[in-house]
């Protein structure tokens, strides 16, 4: 609140700030009564420098009356990011002078309040705005991960108990061929025994707003093309990789690739491509896996070739032609000498020594020359557009296995690429038009264009970059999100579980969606599938089925492979004891140091799951190093939270001590816990998510975060997937108890690495790890400020 040096009067504000700022007033001290001023932009890319008001017209205000020694309530809202000089102010017009403290009162003296006081801040719309809700429309941000999912809102559905489910499928021994217990491994190596996990639907985890930033999905780099190299089958079991170095602290920004050079074509292909050119394929055949697949032309019927050539075809024939019998006529100089060719180019029938006979007709001599120049031209180039002839197209990429090479998606898609020869720089420059001679000649002569043949049609082959990964975890690549399962595989797994179910419950069941499916290949053995489904019983109520099946490799046929619907039926089992408990306990453990924001924040979205879930089986515990910004086991007592449980420790912030202070605190072996984050948003239904994916003596479960960057919100989620950190962990206790708990001799004062070391144990405790890129589960950027035992530096 400040007051005014004048009498009424009319007054002129600004704003100046780098980034973004809104500079709200009050007609009178009254809070409620704000309206917005002056601000520097609303996208989150607007700057200025320090006193800069007049770089967006919106910096100024209009005109606004104000009354002297009245106190008018204002506030100030300031948007920064990790680049560029902090900083915002205001002024008022008098050469717009920033307003002095001496004119600035407070509106409540915070001196003696903790950080985490905020009862006394008025809830204005300047800094209280209800965020949108979301719908099943794309969302403004225009990410699709943002759209309403079925998985979103599915844990409020009644689960189906699964002791009805008894006898649907008979009992089966599950024992992956990945599992490894016992093996002897090096630092840090269990990383290369965790594989993804295949979905279906899609769950649009690809984030393709990021791609700009990172094209790996598109495989354009060397790497992948020598790893795809290496993956020829499918069916191969998978080969170890080298270990990774040592892990340093997570990088907040995404890498990027380097850029793909030209590819150049030798001469025969040159030629090889100005006949497609002339002669497009009406048929192309595709070859996907060995299989070779018929895509007719569906476009246009009868189209031109050598057989059947059309009007176009005709002309271009003929214009050929001339042009390889001029060409012969040139010489080193480029002339043309007619006496050399008397039968084919004379003088023309009225003796004009500008043109030249040409069959029965008379053509000027510039014109042959132009052409002669253009096809001088092409021999240096040539437009790579229409697909080979099958024959050909065999020839030159039939050894190319097409699951695995990078260069069968650069020859599917249609392009338009520009090769050269092996000409130098000089040569090139010319190319590119840069000719002194041919530009004076520009001025002096007739310039045609190619013609559009409208009867010419592209052939391209489905493109689906999805089939080309693999469950490998790719360090490198941190936007392509969840493996998707082919419909037709999941399609046929459901349909043969529903004709168990319905043999056992005749016209009890029907399939109303699929909601979820998620697959974990075993390429030695079988695959183990999660089912989601929702069914409605004869009464009409819906149900929610969660069960995991296992479906055993057969000597004929391997499941990594592509399903049929008309192969024999499936054979379902059950995977003897891999049962999820929906009634587990879920414990979420977060070591704090003076983040009093932050752990408010992370309260009240505990408050808000539990509101919204009414899931009253999961625990907060907080491990804490002698805060001093706040009061954290008080805002506990004062929370809507079912169970927390609070711990207060000394000295240094160390994350593993603090996690496994907060380990030993759970008296129940049988329940989960969740190695957790401050700084994270999670799903709606994240807790059911946790017990889904965690099975005592057989799994863990390690889903992967999206890292939010500097200005971005779960709204608009900008940002990479964090591929590399297994810090959020959930596993049973009494796994955790027998793999011997957190390192907390080796990870004192160290940040970083105690989350793949604690991997490797558990892969040699003979678990396995769940991977999975989860919706909507966000960390939020944040600054190191007061973190872990960064002191502060005193004002003096």
């Amino acid at each position: 609140i400040f007051g005014l040096p004048n009498y009424l009067c009319d007054f002129l504000f600004a704003v100046a700030s780098d980034d973004n700022s809104e500079f709200w007033l009050s007609e009178d001290e009254n809070p409620d009564n704000l309206k917005l001023r002056a601000y520097v932009g609303k996208t989150g890319r607007e700057w200025t420098a320090p006193g800069e008001y007049g770089k967006y017209a919106s910096q100024i205000s209009d005109l606004i009356p104000l009354q002297k020694n009245n106190k008018y309530f204002f506030e100030l809202i300031h948007k920064q990011n990790d680049q560029g000089t902090d900083h915002v102010e205001v002024a008022i017009r008098s050469g717009f002078s920033i307003i002095d403290s001496k004119f600035i009162s407070l509106y409540t003296n915070e001196s003696s309040l903790k950080t985490v006081d905020v009862n006394h801040i008025p809830q204005t719309f300047a800094s209280h705005v209800t965020p949108p809700q979301r719908s099943s429309e794309t969302p403004p941000h225009g990410v699709d991960m943002l759209r309403a999912d079925p998985r979103d809102s599915f844990h409020q559905v009644p689960l189906l108990d699964r002791a009805r489910l008894q006898g649907v499928l008979p009992e089966c021994i599950y024992n992956p061929s990945y599992i490894i217990k016992g093996y002897p491994l090096i630092r840090y190596q269990g990383l290369q025994f965790v594989y993804l996990t295949y979905v279906y639907p899609n769950d649009y985890t690809r984030l393709t707003h990021m791609e700009s930033d990172n094209k790996c999905f598109y495989r354009g780099n060397p790497y992948y093309l020598e790893r795809f190299q290496q993956m020829d089958q499918d069916n191969q079991p998978k080969e170890i990789q080298k270990p990774p170095e040592e892990p340093q602290n997570h990088k907040e920004e995404p890498q990027q690739q380097p850029r793909k050079k030209k590819k150049r074509r030798r001469p025969e292909q040159i030629q090889r491509d100005q006949h497609y050119l002339q002669n497009p394929p009406s048929e192309v055949k595709n070859y996907d896996q060995g299989k070779e697949k018929h895509s007719q032309n569906n476009v246009m019927e009868n189209i031109p070739d050598q057989q059947n050539p059309g009007p176009a075809q005709r002309e271009a024939h003929l214009r050929s032609e001339v042009k390889h019998q001029v060409d012969q006529s040139l010489n080193k100089d480029g002339k043309i000498e007619l006496h050399q060719h008397k039968a084919k180019y004379r003088n023309s029938s009225d003796g004009n020594p500008n043109l030249v006979a040409v069959g029965d007709r008379n053509i000027p001599v510039e014109n042959i020359r132009e052409e002669a120049n253009e096809l001088k031209q092409r021999s240096r180039k040539a437009l790579v557009i229409a697909a080979p002839s099958n024959k050909e197209y065999n020839n030159r990429w039939g050894h190319v296995n097409d699951s695995r090479k990078e260069k069968e998606i650069q020859d599917n898609v249609i392009q338009i690429e520009e090769v050269e020869d092996g000409g130098g720089e000089e040569d090139s420059w010319v190319n590119q038009g840069f000719s002194e001679e041919e530009d004076y000649d520009l001025l002096n002569r007739a310039v045609f264009d190619v013609e559009v043949k409208w009867s010419q049609t592209f052939q391209a082959k489905p493109l689906d970059l999805h089939a080309l990964r693999s469950d490998w975890i790719d360090l490198k690549c941190n936007v392509s999100g969840n493996l998707l399962l082919e419909e037709s595989e999941a399609l046929s797994v459901v349909e043969a579980f529903m004709k168990k179910l319905n043999r056992k419950f005749p016209r009890q069941f029907s399939l109303e969606r699929i909601v979820n499916i998620e697959k974990k290949p075993d390429y030695n053995r079988g695959s183990r599938y999660l089912l989601e489904l929702d069914l409605q019983e004869a009464s009409g109520r819906h149900l929610r089925l969660v069960q995991y099946i296992y479906v055993k490799r057969t000597e004929d046929r391997g499941f990594h492979k592509k399903q049929n619907a008309q192969d024999a039926e499936l054979k379902l089992c059950n995977p003897y004891s891999f049962y999820w408990n929906p009634t587990a306990t879920v414990h979420f453990i977060v070591p704090v140091k003076n983040q009093a924001h932050w752990v408010q924040k992370f309260i009240s979205d505990m408050e808000e799951m539990y509101r919204t879930t009414g899931d009253q089986n999961f625990n907060v515990i907080i491990t804490d190093y002698e805060s001093t910004d706040m009061n954290i086991e008080q805002a506990l007592q004062n929370s809507y939270l079912p169970r927390y449980q609070y711990l207060r420790l000394s000295g240094n912030f160390e994350r593993s001590a603090g996690l496994q202070a907060g380990i030993d605190l759970i008296s129940d072996d049988h329940s989960i816990v969740f190695l957790c984050d401050l700084h994270i948003h999670f799903p709606p239904g994240f807790i059911d998510t946790v017990r889904k994916h965690c099975v005592e003596r057989h799994m863990a479960f390690a889903p992967i975060v999206m890292r939010l960057n500097c200005g971005a919100t779960p709204l608009e989620p900008d940002g990479y997937w964090e591929v590399n950190g297994f810090g959020l962990l959930g596993i049973y206790k009494s796994d955790l108890d027998s793999i011997g708990g957190m390192n907390t001799k080796e990870f004192t004062d160290r940040w970083g690495g105690e989350d793949w070391e604690l991997l490797d144990r558990i892969i040699q405790g003979g678990l396995e790890v769940e991977r999975l890129y989860l919706r909507n589960f966000f960390h939020h950027f944040h600054s190191k400020r007061g973190m872990w035992n960064r002191q502060m530096l005193r004002n003096t």
